[in-house]
């Protein structure tokens, strides 16, 4: 077992001799010394694991001790320890990130604890998380073993997520390997589950169906407007549940979440199905059909959610609402830029509709671009760049904005992604789509039936370019591949995230209703 090394400045320290023995005998080479002066030159001479520094000493006090020992080994942890309860002093010491605050009479446990919880965090958060994610692991190998409904297996999607920001917190590879092969079960299970189930969530009105993507503005946002406060719906589009969580810590201290829901994308789970579907509150299908005008299909090059605003303007007059309203669609840093600057402005508004293209660029960029995928090569490194993004964005200074005043805040996306790793042979004309985890087209060859077909778009409310048209999704962690240039092909996307077919991080993705903290 590893020892560690403790420096105690205290000029009282032969009272102490009692509290230090106590340590010894748990295993903690202690270095005494009777005030700020040798402390901070041992500091400087020796290596030390942590120090405890008493606030009040003669000649050199605790907090100067403390400056120069943080100048000198700025992430050297240091335990203030006073009879001093003054706030002032408090601050002061927390100001200095000591890395703990102790009150004399102090108490072995109370020293014990504190160096425990410095010193021997990692390897007891491991310990206990390891043990805690192999009591709950049976629970949800067993929940495979039934036939689930879609909360449920929103349930056992969030608490896979949650075992996976535990993990990547301890820094565990190991049980994180565990994690990935639950995780692959999971998502084989739940793609039988959508198989089995789409079709009548869609055609059948007594199927038990959860909330969809053209359901999503009538059943959720439209009901928050005329509260007697401004609604700002924000769509980051690709955000996954997991990412939601990672940059939900840095909205705390600016938002109360009211609410954190759930709800499936329709499929195919890309922007320019999933997301009109949000705005025109209608399948693909009917949109094709009623507004020809504004839907881009396959075959064309236009860009497929060019008429987001205009959906949303028919769905709001089919629902009897008249609003004022305001859209946006944030593209890149400058337009991120120019509304933080003018967001004050849209406070007048009944609806502010923000679009948030940065994670679908990321995930793109990371196909496109080596330096990206160097950076996230996997699941936690994706989230922790999702994370550095959203802290350095304009998006949290908007966010920010909005907190300062009396607003209704919901945060939600169209679709996640996923990780793709095994490549599944496909062969179409010219006209297929280019999409990786989904194909539309005629005369579409494969082997196999480890995929999700759709012989009749109709039954999923997709529209047909032709008569035999047909549709074919990808599930699990599979993505498609031509047999021409098939191992380059591989070698190219293999481990990049995509969207578009069946899987839980692609379909299960957040709705989340903020209130502000501090509205004026």
């Amino acid at each position: 077992m590893q020892r560690y090394s403790i420096l105690w400045a205290d000029d009282e320290i032969d009272l102490l001799k009692p509290h230090i023995i106590f340590l010894e005998q748990r295993g903690y080479d202690i270095t005494p010394v009777n005030n700020g002066a040798d402390a901070v030159e041992l500091c400087e001479e020796k290596n030390f694991d942590v120090v405890f520094l008493d606030e009040h000493m003669p000649g050199m006090s605790g907090l100067e001790a403390l400056s120069q020992i943080k100048n000198n080994k700025p992430n050297l942890p240091v335990v203030m320890i006073t009879k001093n309860e003054e706030e002032q002093i408090m601050e002061e010491a927390i100001g200095s990130k000591i890395a703990d605050y102790l009150i004399k009479p102090l108490n072995p446990s109370q020293i014990l604890l504190s160096v425990k919880k410095i010193l021997e965090n990692k390897r007891l958060v491991i310990e206990k998380t390891n043990l805690n994610y192999q009591q709950e692991f049976q629970k949800i190998s067993m929940a495979f073993q039934d036939r689930m409904n879609h909360e449920q297996w929103a349930d056992i999607y969030k608490k896979l997520v949650y075992w996976e920001l535990q993990i990547d917190q301890a820094d565990n590879n190991d049980m994180g390997e565990v994690l990935d092969m639950q995780k692959s079960e999971a998502n084989a299970n739940f793609s039988k589950f959508i198989m089995r189930n789409y079709d009548a969530w869609l055609n059948d009105p007594k199927a038990e169906k959860p909330l969809l993507s053209h359901q999503l503005m009538k059943r959720k946002v439209f009901p928050e407007i005329g509260k007697g406060k401004p609604v700002f719906l924000i769509v980051i589009d690709n955000l996954r549940f997991d990412q939601w969580k990672t940059i939900e810590p840095e909205l705390s201290e600016y938002f109360n979440v009211d609410q954190e829901e759930t709800y499936y994308s329709i499929l195919p789970t890309t922007t320019a199905y999933a997301r009109n579907a949000i705005f025109s509150g209608q399948m693909p299908t009917e949109m094709a059909q009623t507004n020809p005008d504004l839907w881009v299909g396959e075959d064309e090059d236009e860009g497929k959610n060019n008429f987001e605003e205009e959906f949303l303007a028919k769905q709001l007059r089919r629902n009897n609402l008249t609003v004022k309203l305001s859209y946006h669609k944030i593209k890149n840093l400058e337009e991120g830029r120019s509304l933080a600057d003018t967001v004050n402005n849209l406070f007048q508004n009944d609806l502010n509709v923000i679009v948030y293209n940065f994670v679908d660029m990321l995930s793109h960029a990371r196909t496109d671009m080596a330096m990206v995928r160097e950076l996230a090569p996997d699941e936690s490194a994706y989230r922790s760049i999702t994370k550095s993004w959203f802290l350095h964005s304009p998006l949290i200074e908007i966010l920010k904005k909005i907190a300062d005043k009396n607003a209704r805040v919901i945060i939600t996306t169209d679709h996640g992604t996923i990780r793709v790793k095994r490549p599944f042979k496909i062969i179409g004309d010219r006209a297929v789509n280019s999409n990786l985890r989904y194909k539309q087209g005629k005369n579409l060859g494969y082997e196999g039936d480890k995929v999700m077909q759709a012989p009749k778009p109709e039954r999923l409310g997709l529209p047909k370019l032709n008569i035999s048209s047909t549709y074919v999704f990808a599930i699990e962690d599979q993505f498609f591949a031509y047999p021409n240039n098939y191992n380059y092909y591989v070698n190219f996307y293999k481990d990049t995230f995509q969207h578009g077919g069946v899987s839980m991080e692609e379909m299960i993705i957040p709705i989340i209703f903020l209130t502000s903290k501090n509205a004026s």
